[in-house]
């Protein structure tokens, strides 16, 4: 009995049609690490779709873990903390790829740069997937970078759990 139960549970799964962006109303949260130079944390971010391929959003992120300088020094809040707004083109679409898949290259304004990111989102169900990311920065605000002005102000890798909302 509890095979059957198994395998009608992994069916009904596989029927479920998740989709990874569905345009105009859609709504995603994203939780998951921040991996860069020196440091590592939480990345929060959240997507609404504006039309068939594009969405606006924001996203915030915390170093937990930091290397000290050379000195010895720790970052306060404000070097380990960093915000952004955020357009992206969704173009799962374009690219023909399976609805439960998307591929989203953007631009993000920040407190520390203006940047670029391409992401990729995979949804197992119809409210939870996966997602990767990678940033990096286009135009820093401060040219004159000294001790830890670096941190979120560099390449980053971001992957963890996207929800549809």
């Amino acid at each position: 009995m509890k095979k059957i139960t198994t395998i009608l549970l992994l069916l009904t799964v596989g029927l479920i049609n998740a989709q990874a962006f569905k345009g105009r109303g859609d709504v995603k949260f994203d939780v998951g690490a921040n991996i860069q130079d020196g440091g590592s944390g939480i990345h929060l971010s959240t997507d609404f779709g504006l039309g068939e391929n594009m969405s606006y959003g924001f996203v915030a992120s915390y170093l937990l873990s930091v290397s000290s300088d050379n000195l010895g020094n720790k970052p306060e809040f404000g070097d380990r903390i960093d915000a952004k707004f955020r357009f992206n083109a969704n173009l799962g679409n374009v690219f023909q790829l399976d609805p439960k898949m998307d591929i989203y290259p953007g631009l993000d304004l920040g407190l520390r740069n203006f940047g670029a990111h391409v992401g990729f989102r995979y949804f197992f169900t119809e409210g939870f997937g996966i997602f990767t990311e990678a940033g990096f920065p286009i135009a820093k605000y401060d040219t004159n970078i000294t001790d830890f002005d670096n941190l979120n102000n560099q390449f980053v890798f971001n992957f963890g759990a996207s929800f549809n909302l």
